[in-house]
């Protein structure tokens, strides 16, 4: 009787889209290779350039991060910092390949995610969350919702909140965030991530930082894991 042959799993190409910006990198190797981003870069500006960057590269499928909201593997908005003509793009015939879409805040919690029931906070220019229960991912707005005195919570401890309180206050309403939204998603451990994560001088109980790099482990479980659901 013959064995049956082992299903080889696919390379992956996995793309941090950002508002500064795009990332790349394979499963296949630990080399990143990034582009300047900013308001120019347009959807097909943005294949043509991870083409260019990847052209010597192999993969069989694609898992991008994009920051904005995602639906059904679907862009459902415009991005903020980015240039236009996202929503209707077809990233996976651009490629060639097979494509997930999720929102990058989502990709990098999958990539920070040991088990249970985790929250991801990512402190960048905005506030990037996203919930994580038994593999199943679930991007959360949270950032644009009203919280104090008519600003929302990225006004607080995104860069503006930053740039407006100075690093001291920040830090404090940082810790209070955490403190509310926990109590709210009743998380068993929150992750710190984004660039102005490595800003604070305290981690709140039951916190750990997060990894930027970790966005592409999140890129590369979204093909790889049969335990990871993408959720909505």
């Amino acid at each position: 009787m013959k064995k049956a042959s082992q299903q080889t799993q696919p390379t992956v190409l996995a793309i941090d889209i950002g508002g500064t910006h795009v990332k790349v990198r394979c499963n296949t190797s630990e080399e990143v290779r990034k582009v300047d981003s900013g308001i120019k870069m347009t959807a097909a500006k943005m294949v043509a350039a991870v083409q260019e960057m990847a052209h010597d590269w192999q993969f069989d499928v694609v898992s991008m991060g994009y920051p904005g909201p995602v639906l059904h593997g679907k862009i459902v908005c415009e991005p903020r910092n980015l240039g236009p003509g996202w929503v209707k793009f077809d990233f996976a015939k651009a490629f060639g390949k097979p494509t997930k879409i999720i929102n990058d805040a989502a990709m990098q919690a999958l990539g920070d995610y040991d088990s249970g029931r985790m929250l991801f906070l990512g402190l960048g220019t905005g506030l990037g969350a996203a919930l994580v229960v038994d593999g199943i991912v679930e991007p959360l707005e949270l950032g644009h919702m009203p919280y104090k005195k008519g600003r929302t919570f990225e006004d607080y401890v995104g860069v503006a909140g930053l740039e407006r309180l100075g690093k001291k206050r920040w830090r404090k309403r940082v810790l209070k965030v955490v403190e509310e939204l926990s109590a709210a998603l009743e998380p068993e451990y929150v992750v710190l991530g984004g660039g102005n994560a490595v800003l604070l001088k305290e981690i709140p109980a039951n916190c750990r930082l997060g990894a930027n790099a970790n966005a592409f482990q999140g890129g590369f479980r979204m093909w790889l894991d049969s335990k990871v659901n993408l959720g909505g």
